[in-house]
């Protein structure tokens, strides 16, 4: 149902101005998105199922820079139909809105402020050909390394962290030490099977490849 009335908006311009913007008691804007992927294959053709899978980034509106849709979390909605509605406009695709993977403090450096944003994943169901922001971004789908390594914002890939941890069913992700600016550490994740990173600093996580166990 959620997907029929957000689709019903791909005619609308996208949304402008902050009078219904939401904000925390801290005075940070609500911001919300979605990290949309599809499946390439069957599930079963692959033991690592992120092989199966690509995401979908997006361009600045003002650059060529890549990032995950997200806008302002406004009040006359919830924030399912937020992150939807969002992705709608920036990137021109409709699905099933599934697992908030976190919440995050940024600031932002257009506007010196800070920001607290959401992502969900979403299984996008269509692509369309026409949406409100069509002139303005062009979108680019990516295998999951890839995007870790295209996007822009530091929050967005550890929010594609918390996606892979997802859609990777492993018991435990062991992170290989790699250089001395690299740490070990294992993310508790569900499944069974083990997925090998290598972290440089404190949130760079690099996707190298995934293991059966």
């Amino acid at each position: 149902m959620m997907s029929m009335e957000i689709k019903e908006l791909a005619s609308s311009p996208p949304r402008s101005g902050r009078d219904l913007q939401r904000y925390n008691n801290k005075g940070f804007r609500l911001i919300v998105g979605c990290i949309p992927y599809r499946r390439t294959l069957s599930l079963q053709s692959h033991a690592n199922p992120l092989e199966d899978i690509e995401v979908l980034l997006i361009s600045s509106q003002k650059s060529s820079k890549l990032m995950f849709p997200k806008g302002g979390w406004e009040l006359d909605e919830d924030i399912q139909f937020a992150a939807a509605r969002e992705t709608l406009e920036e990137s021109g695709v409709v699905g099933k809105l599934e697992v908030k993977l976190g919440e995050w403090t940024f600031k932002s450096k257009s506007q010196d402020k800070f920001h607290k944003g959401s992502l969900f994943s979403m299984l996008v169901t269509e692509e369309l050909d026409d949406w409100p922001e069509k002139n303005v971004r062009h979108r680019v789908w990516m295998n999951v390394k890839e995007a870790r390594e295209a996007c822009v914002h530091w929050w967005m890939r550890e929010a594609l962290d918390a996606f892979v941890c997802e859609m990777a069913r492993p018991p435990k992700i062991e992170l290989e030490k790699v250089g001395k600016c690299c740490r070990k550490e294992e993310v508790k994740c569900r499944g069974s099977q083990s997925l090998t990173m290598h972290v440089d600093g404190d949130r760079s996580l690099l996707i190298d490849n995934f293991v059966a166990s």
